[in-house]
């Protein structure tokens, strides 16, 4: 066996023994009900892309928000609505969750999802690229947020974590998935407008008075990836 083969097996192998702890956990503390197999099912079937967050990170997210206290959540980049879902399910009755699809045919499905999961007076879902609706929820006086997660396209992702700041109030939490992008987040030489983004987002938020972060890789059925987490401090 060559040494090129070996290193193919060993990540083989080391995705494998990620997926198996990632199932453990997820069947133990995050198990799927039938709203949410039905949204992952609708999705597939309307051929979305298989990028939701994994089920213990969409838990992750949920506890996060109602340790948060979040009576208000602003998501940017709905996909499906799997994410939606698990963050909606931390709000009061009386809460209120908006979640920006920039894909009018995903929208359409999470919708669906939301509302299949007894969600749809909670959670709205707004078509149209995020940079566009933002400014129209700082004109209706949408915010304050309490809790932002921001899963889409990361070379935004700066202008995003911009956009929260302005849509949130000192105390409130912002989330960024995907932003280890399998280690390439710590080459200084990457030319990938993802990593780009999520370079200069990551830079900014060190420098930002206003806010407290950290970034945390993880592991699992997703691959190599991490978060960025940060409290709006003023």
């Amino acid at each position: 066996m060559s040494q090129g083969d070996q290193g193919v097996q060993g990540n083989q192998g080391q995705q494998s023994r990620w997926n198996a702890v990632d199932h453990y956990f997820t069947d133990q503390l995050a198990p799927a009900d039938e709203a949410l197999s039905a949204a992952l099912a609708a999705s597939e079937a309307a051929g979305l892309p298989a990028i939701n967050v994994a089920p213990n990170q969409g838990k992750l997210l949920q506890l996060l928000a109602r340790t948060q206290g979040a009576r208000t959540i602003l998501e940017i980049g709905t996909l499906g609505g799997y994410s939606t879902i698990w963050l909606a399910r931390a709000l009061p009755e009386d809460g209120r969750l908006v979640s920006l699809e920039y894909d009018p045919a995903h929208a359409e499905v999470a919708r669906a999802n939301l509302a299949h999961a007894g969600l749809g007076g909670i959670a709205e879902v707004r078509t149209g690229a995020a940079l566009d609706t933002l400014p129209v929820l700082l004109a209706e006086g949408a915010g304050p947020f309490d809790f932002v997660f921001v899963d889409a396209d990361k070379r935004n992702n700066p202008l995003y974590v911009e956009w929260a700041l302005k849509l949130t109030r000192p105390g409130s939490v912002i989330v960024v998935d995907n932003v280890v992008r399998s280690g390439a987040v710590a080459d200084p030489d990457a030319t990938d407008p993802s990593v780009l983004g999520t370079r200069r987002m990551i830079e900014e938020m060190a420098g930002n008075p206003r806010l407290s972060a950290t970034a945390v890789q993880t592991v699992g059925t997703k691959g190599y990836d991490g978060f960025a987490l940060a409290r709006v401090l003023g």
